[in-house]
């Protein structure tokens, strides 16, 4: 017994806390720390699957969607506006288009931008450079109509294509349309039947 008084009074003198506050307070001690280990959880425990009685890996939820494979761009030649709207993104198995001065591009790569729900969805399947030349959403400015644009929009257009020159496949051109757009000015073309 006289060991146990000795720690007591040991324990008092060193903390300045009663027997009954210390244990208590090192009990809640304990308690707090499991509560906060166990909301992390270890590693080498996370990647870990739980098995299932017939031995594979159990799961409660289904595998995540998969992100829709990129293909090798296809060559399409010559397209009107018209086929073009087909490449807006609204089929997935199909690649992701827009042209700038007549020229398609495939920006399939860059679906997150140009696909459905992404900034720039409104340009896929269009040609778009007259609303890149002003920044402008609107889309009554989603043609190829170069006409009455300053020379400051003509450089920006030349920026944008520029970076997709860099950035993506050219696959093919435009054709058919009323106005096509040749090297930055705007020139009539034969309507092809």
């Amino acid at each position: 017994m006289g060991l146990y008084a000795t720690a007591m009074e040991t324990m008092e003198a060193y903390t300045g806390l009663s027997p009954a506050a210390f244990f208590t307070i090192a009990a809640v001690m304990v308690v707090v720390y499991k509560i906060v280990c166990s909301m992390f959880v270890d590693p080498e425990e996370f990647d870990k699957k739980p098995i299932n009685a017939s031995g594979s890996v159990a799961t409660n939820q289904p595998p995540p969607p998969q992100p829709p494979t990129i293909q090798e761009p296809v060559q399409l030649g010559d397209v009107t506006e018209e086929e073009l709207r087909a490449y807006d993104g609204s089929d997935p198995n199909k690649p992701l288009l827009m042209a700038i001065k007549g020229k398609i591009y495939d920006v399939s790569r860059s679906r997150m931008f140009y696909g459905p729900g992404g900034p720039y969805a409104l340009f896929a399947g269009r040609e778009a450079s007259r609303a890149l030349a002003l920044m402008s959403f609107d889309p009554r400015d989603l043609n190829g109509n170069l006409e009455g644009l300053s020379e400051p929009e003509l450089e920006v257009l030349q920026d944008w294509e520029y970076k997709f020159m860099e950035k993506y496949v050219k696959v093919g051109q435009l054709v058919g349309t009323d106005q096509a757009v040749n090297g930055g000015e705007v020139q009539e073309s034969e309507k092809h039947d």
